[in-house]
C-alpha cells in the first residue's frame, strides 16, 4: 500500500469516528480504500470534484489519491481544473464558522486553508476542538461513574463497597468539574 493510500485511509477512518466498526469495514471494503472508483474517474467533472474536495477540506495534494485511483481505469485527473474547483471550495470550507464546525466534531485539520484564511479558520478550530475535548472528558467520566455504579451494584464485601464509593465520589467531583469547564468553554463560544 503506498504511503499517501495509507494516510488517506487513516483519515477516512477518523471522518467516521463514532460509527460502528462494522459501517466502517463495510465502506472500507466497497471502496477499497480509493478516493474514487473506476466508473467515476470516467465520467468525472473535474471542475466539480475539486469544488467538492475543497469543500470537504482536502489538502492540494488530494489530486495524487485521485491520480493513483483513476491510474486503474486507464484515466487521469483533469490537475488544472481539479485545482481550479478546489480553489473555490476550499474558501468556502475554510471561514471561522465551518472551522467551528469542524473543531467541534473533533475532526483533524489538514492544512488545507490558504496562508490568507488559515489564521481565522485555526483560530475559530481550536475553539471547537477544546469544547470537543472537554464532551469528550465529560462523556468518559459519566461512563467510568456509571461502570463503578454497576459494580457497587453488584459487588457483596463491605470493604469492596467501601472503596467503590470513594471512587464513586471522587468521579462525581471530576465530572462536575469536567462539566463546569465544558459549559464555560460553550459560554466562550457564544460571546
Amino acid at each position: 500500500m503506498h504511503t499517501m493510500t495509507l494516510v488517506h485511509a487513516v483519515c477516512r477512518v477518523k471522518m467516521l469516528r463514532g460509527m460502528s466498526v462494522l459501517l466502517i469495514g463495510l465502506v472500507m471494503a466497497l471502496s477499497g480504500c480509493a478516493s474514487m472508483t473506476p466508473e467515476e474517474c470516467v465520467t468525472a467533472n473535474w471542475y466539480e470534484k475539486g469544488v467538492r474536495d475543497g469543500m470537504s477540506g482536502q489538502p492540494r495534494s488530494y489530486i495524487v489519491e485521485h491520480q493513483e485511483a483513476c491510474t486503474k481505469a486507464g484515466r487521469m485527473p483533469n490537475a488544472p481544473q481539479w485545482e481550479a474547483g478546489r480553489a473555490q471550495g476550499i474558501r468556502r470550507y475554510c471561514t471561522p464558522e465551518n472551522g467551528l464546525n469542524v473543531g467541534r466534531r473533533g475532526q483533524s485539520y489538514r492544512d488545507a486553508c490558504p496562508l490568507e484564511l488559515e489564521p481565522d479558520f485555526l483560530d475559530a478550530y481550536r475553539a471547537g476542538y477544546r469544547v470537543y475535548e472537554f464532551q469528550q472528558r465529560v462523556e468518559r467520566l459519566a461512563s467510568d461513574q456509571r461502570s463503578k455504579q454497576q459494580q457497587l451494584d453488584k459487588e457483596k464485601d463491605d470493604k469492596k463497597r467501601d472503596s467503590l464509593r470513594r471512587q464513586l465520589r471522587e468521579l462525581d467531583y471530576q465530572l462536575r468539574g469536567a462539566r463546569e469547564a465544558l459549559y464555560y468553554e460553550e459560554r466562550r463560544l457564544s460571546r
